[in-house]
């Protein structure tokens, strides 16, 4: 693994992707310090077969309905109404 300075990897950039691409890393050091690396990108070692979980994996038919408004105010950041709170803060002493 080599180690080149920011300026010899702005010049040699194409040569140093050749390198890569031929399966080298090399370090690229600013000020001798070493702040990046350059090495390749990792493929998927097979490709991806489409359909593959057909059959195993299924979605509800409402999948897509609107969400309750007390469900969707919830997602959207908004305070639960009061009633829930003192729902919640009744349960919780229970236990």
């Amino acid at each position: 693994m080599d180690t080149v300075n920011i300026h010899e990897a702005k010049t040699q950039l194409s040569r140093l992707i050749e390198r890569v691409c031929a399966g080298e890393e090399i370090i690229i050091a600013r000020g001798g310090k070493p702040v990046a690396r350059l090495a390749p990108l990792l493929r998927s070692a097979k490709p991806r077969t489409p359909g593959l979980l057909k059959g195993k994996i299924w979605v509800a038919k409402d999948f897509n309905a609107p969400l309750p408004d007390d469900l969707l105010d919830l997602f959207e950041g908004k305070s639960p109404p009061e009633e829930h709170r003192a729902a919640r803060k009744a349960k919780t002493r229970r236990r």
